[in-house]
C-alpha cells in the first residue's frame, strides 16, 4: 500500500510540473473540493477589497458609540433590551431571566464555540466575565480597514449587529483581542469554518477590506472547509 501512494504522489508532482502549476497551485489543487457553502464563503473573501492596514491614529471605542447600546438600527436594535442581553438570550440555552421582559439574563449554559467546552454562566461582579460577547470582526481592526471613513450610526450599527457577536469563553475571547484571521483562530478546529465565514460575510456586509495576510488565512481554512 505504501509503494502506490508514494507513486499516486510522484504522478501528481510530474502531472504539476508539466502543467506549470506554480506552488500555490498545487496547493490549493492538491486539497479536497470544500463542501457548496465554503465555495460561496471562498468566492465572496476573494471579492474582499485587499489593502494595507491603515493606522491605529484615532480609534477608541467611543468611535462605535455606547457599549451595548439598544440605539442600533439593527436586528434586536431599539427591542428595550442591551445587546450584551440580546446576545447572551440567543447563544446560551436554558436562560433564566430576572425581569419580565426576557433582558436581564441570570443564568444559563454556553456551549463555547471557541473552545468547545460547556460554560455555566452566572451573573454576578465575579462570574459573569465568564461568558464575554465578542466582535467576531473586532472594532479595532475595522477601524484600520474602513471604518475610519463610516458615519457614527454606522459604526454604532457594526459595534452591535448580532451577525458580527458572539457568546464566548471570556478567556478565549481575551487571547484573541483585536486580531484577525491571519493572526488568531479558534481552538475548537471543528469550528474554524464556521468562525472565517461568519467574518466573510461581516466583511462583505459592512465594505470592511482585508490584508493579504488576511486573505490568505481565508483561504487557507476554507479550503480545509
Amino acid at each position: 500500500m505504501k509503494r502506490v501512494l508514494t507513486g499516486v504522489a510522484s504522478v501528481v508532482v510530474v502531472l504539476a510540473v508539466v502543467l506549470g502549476w506554480t506552488g500555490d497551485e498545487f496547493l490549493a489543487r492538491s486539497q479536497p473540493a470544500p463542501a457548496p457553502e465554503a465555495r460561496a464563503s471562498v468566492a465572496l473573501a476573494e471579492s474582499l477589497p485587499v489593502k494595507g492596514r491603515a493606522a491605529k491614529t484615532g480609534y477608541s471605542r467611543e468611535q462605535f458609540g455606547e457599549a451595548w447600546t439598544d440605539a442600533a438600527d439593527v436586528e434586536f436594535g431599539r427591542n428595550g433590551c442591551d445587546t450584551r442581553n440580546d446576545i447572551l438570550r440567543r447563544d446560551l440555552t436554558d436562560v433564566e431571566f430576572g425581569d419580565d421582559r426576557g433582558c436581564r439574563v441570570l443564568s444559563g449554559t454556553l456551549d463555547d464555540p471557541f473552545t468547545g467546552e460547556r460554560i455555566e454562566f452566572r451573573r454576578g461582579e465575579r462570574t459573569s466575565s465568564a461568558v464575554q460577547i465578542d466582535h467576531l470582526v473586532a472594532l479595532s481592526d475595522a477601524w484600520q480597514k474602513g471604518a475610519q471613513q463610516w458615519t457614527r450610526e454606522k459604526r454604532i450599527a457594526f459595534a452591535n449587529d448580532p451577525i458580527n457577536l458572539l457568546a464566548v469563553d471570556g478567556a478565549a475571547n481575551s487571547a484573541k483581542g483585536d486580531a484577525d484571521v491571519a493572526t488568531w483562530l479558534p481552538a475548537n478546529r471543528a469550528y474554524r469554518c464556521t468562525y472565517v465565514s461568519k467574518i466573510v460575510n461581516v466583511k462583505a456586509a459592512y465594505g470592511v477590506w482585508v490584508t493579504q495576510a488576511e486573505a490568505d488565512a481565508m483561504r487557507r481554512e476554507l479550503q480545509r472547509c
